[in-house]
């Protein structure tokens, strides 16, 4: 989904909520406002090319999703800009942009009095549009695959994974627990503790499950020297395994629940993040008790749900690797 955003002092907020309602139930989209921001995104995606690890996630996408959307980078592509008109951009507004297809979160010293009086006599006035959305296609590669690509560099930056899950997978808290004691944990994690401390071979490494609103992907995206990465890739699938025969320590599962339970406050202390967090339970639909409800769905967790997790949902034999190095001082040409 797309956010639209505004920050007003309250004494500015009528005011500063007329101007915002203004320009998004009447945009113009100047002709040379659009020209300059394809320019803007051009330049971006250039020096994007620049960066290994936007190479890697770029071409991961790519390989992993096949035909689905998600294959297909949101800021577009070389080929694809030059191509967006004034008008092409006012079509896609006109279809998508409207009150049925909208969220509005307020959060701030105001009541719902007074976000109605201000924002009703547009919203009333605002054409809604019936949509007719497209079938979403979830396409994915089945590995195991390889993507080489060499650069001149001193460090091998890789992702390994593979298809993940979708926001609304009933075992989306199970996966959660069981990738913060595989990778998501920074220094307390599995992925950490082998490759990092014990060897010392990786700059930085962990995963994580990149969820929405259909099945998105597993990652474990980690950066090494060249000539480490062979080894830095072996251990990492070594941890999946791992963590898909054996039970994880009590020890380790409770100090991941403190943790997650302990930490999710933190998501919710400005009124920026309330915003934000309020539009996403919204849009996925988990219900306005939710900060309520968290912890209780974190305690739930049990070892048994994190083996079983990783066995439904680990796929070590059937990754997907992209590297970005010097292939022939990896050892990969």
């Amino acid at each position: 989904y797309a956010t639209l955003n505004i920050r007003v002092l309250k004494k500015d907020l009528e005011k500063g909520l007329d101007l915002f309602m203004d320009v998004l139930t009447q945009p113009t989209f100047p002709e040379e406002e659009v020209k300059r921001e394809v320019q803007k995104t051009l330049a971006a995606i250039q020096s994007a090319e620049d960066d290994p690890g936007d190479v890697a996630e770029k071409e991961f996408q790519k390989a992993l999703f096949l035909r689905s959307p998600y294959a297909h980078p949101v800021e577009g592509t070389r080929e694809s800009l030059p191509r967006i008109t004034r008008k092409a951009v006012l079509q896609f507004f006109g279809t998508y942009y409207h009150p049925s297809n909208s969220i509005f979160t307020i959060v701030g010293d105001i009541t719902s009095d007074e976000v109605k009086k201000i924002l009703l006599p547009t919203l009333i006035s605002w054409p809604t549009v019936e949509i007719h959305k497209r079938p979403f296609q979830s396409t994915f590669a089945k590995g195991p695959e390889t993507v080489k690509i060499n650069r001149n560099i001193t460090q091998a930056n890789m992702i390994l994974g593979h298809q993940g899950v979708s926001r609304e997978n009933p075992d989306y808290y199970a996966l959660t627990v069981m990738n913060y004691i595989l990778g998501g944990g920074g220094f307390s994690s599995r992925l950490v503790e082998e490759i990092r401390v014990k060897r010392g071979l990786a700059y930085s490494v962990g995963s994580f499950f990149d969820v929405g609103k259909y099945p998105g992907s597993f990652q474990i995206v980690l950066q090494t020297k060249n000539e480490s990465a062979k080894e830095a890739i072996t251990l990492s699938l070594q941890e999946m395994e791992r963590i898909q025969k054996d039970l994880v320590l009590e020890k380790d599962l409770e100090r991941t629940k403190r943790y997650l339970i302990g930490s999710f406050p933190m998501r919710l202390n400005t009124q920026g993040k309330l915003a934000n967090f309020f539009t996403q339970v919204e849009y996925y639909g988990l219900g306005l008790d939710y900060p309520e409800k968290y912890p209780s769905l974190i305690r739930s967790i049990t070892r048994e749900d994190v083996l079983r997790v990783a066995q439904k949902y680990l796929h070590p034999k059937n990754t997907i690797l992209v590297i970005v190095a010097n292939l022939k001082e990896a050892g990969m040409e």
